[in-house]
């Protein structure tokens, strides 16, 4: 299976490259991507640069276009998708329809991917992106468990690509009203759940407490590690309980499911984690980067130790196995 990696900067994207990533991807330094944060992204002549060293070295760089035009705007994605088209891309990672049709249109040999931002989950939905678009592979979103992977494989024709590690988000992938409420501004449209802009920690007491528009997310000890404010990760008072309501600070890790995933039909194997360092990068692709090289070969992959590499230390399936039904 292909090994689909992140890359938030040039650095991260060589990391990604030499140790091991069968495709990484990136996307521009602007709103057009969901991964819109200070210091994040690449500028046009960085991507071509990365597209060579990639290239280079016989891995492919996808570039995720993935967010939704702002009205009266849209000639900022179409001029992504033609200079990402120009310098080389891959594949481009698409959700707006509008892009979709756009792109189908005016770059017909593109090679286009529905971006989990689509959200497509059932079969009907992919069919009719790629009966309309001529999209090659869908981004599954990650609330469908492993047997719901293997069904929509068996009715569709193209390719799935499915996330095993990394970040986890409760919502339909990005349609956070909870963000859009907190901050004004829409992770889907604005490529940002948590704005910078938006946070802001304060002393009161003896806690450090950690805001998001306004609003307290976290209260901590001070002098202890203050979580960067995402609403979903928030500790809040419900009802006599409190703690993490929405979901818990934890990562995503469905690596020993692996070899289910494969006979379920998954084409692409996808790491979460554009925010992240080189250093990060290069760890997690070279461990799974053993399990791909395994499975190839015909062995049984390995166990992998990825405890220290996960958001709060610890991990989770998510909706792979639905335990919780």
């Amino acid at each position: 299976m292909e090994l689909v990696c992140p890359a938030g900067t040039p650095a991260a994207l060589r990391a990604a490259v030499d140790a091991g990533a069968h495709s990484v991807y990136c996307g521009f330094a602007d709103a057009t991507n969901a991964r819109n944060f200070p210091g994040l992204n690449f500028s046009r002549a960085e991507l071509e640069a990365a597209i060579d060293h990639a290239h280079a070295r016989g891995a492919k760089v996808l570039v995720a276009i993935n967010t939704f035009p702002t009205a009266g705007e849209e000639a900022i994605w179409h001029a992504a998708l033609a200079d990402a088209a120009r310098l080389g891309a891959d594949a481009i990672i698409l959700a707006d329809p509008g892009l979709l049709a756009h792109a189908a249109e005016r770059h017909p040999g593109l090679r286009l991917h529905l971006s989990v931002q689509a959200a497509a989950a059932n079969p009907d939905a992919i069919n009719l992106y790629a009966r309309h678009f001529g999209i090659r592979r869908v981004v599954l979103p990650r609330v469908l468990s492993v047997e719901e992977i293997a069904a929509i494989n068996r009715e569709i024709d193209i390719e799935t690509e499915v996330f095993v590690f990394g970040g986890l988000c409760v919502m339909a992938e990005g349609r956070c009203a909870l963000s859009s409420y907190a901050t004004g501004q829409s992770p889907n449209m604005n490529g940002v759940c948590s704005p910078p802009d938006h946070v802001a920690y304060t002393s009161e007491g003896d806690d450090t407490v950690a805001r998001l528009g306004g609003f307290a997310i976290h209260r901590t000890p001070r002098g202890a590690p203050a979580p960067y404010p995402t609403l979903c990760k928030g500790c809040f008072v419900s009802g006599e309980r409190q703690g993490h309501v929405f979901e818990d600070a934890v990562s995503l890790d469905a690596s020993r499911l692996i070899p289910a995933l494969a006979r379920a039909g998954v084409s692409a194997l996808k790491i979460e984690g554009r925010q992240r360092s080189r250093a990060y990068v290069a760890q997690i692709v070279s461990a799974f980067r053993a399990v791909t090289d395994a499975l190839a070969a015909g062995r049984e992959p390995p166990a992998l130790a990825l405890a220290r590499l996960a958001e709060g230390q610890a991990a989770t399936t998510g909706a792979y196995a639905k335990r919780w039904r």
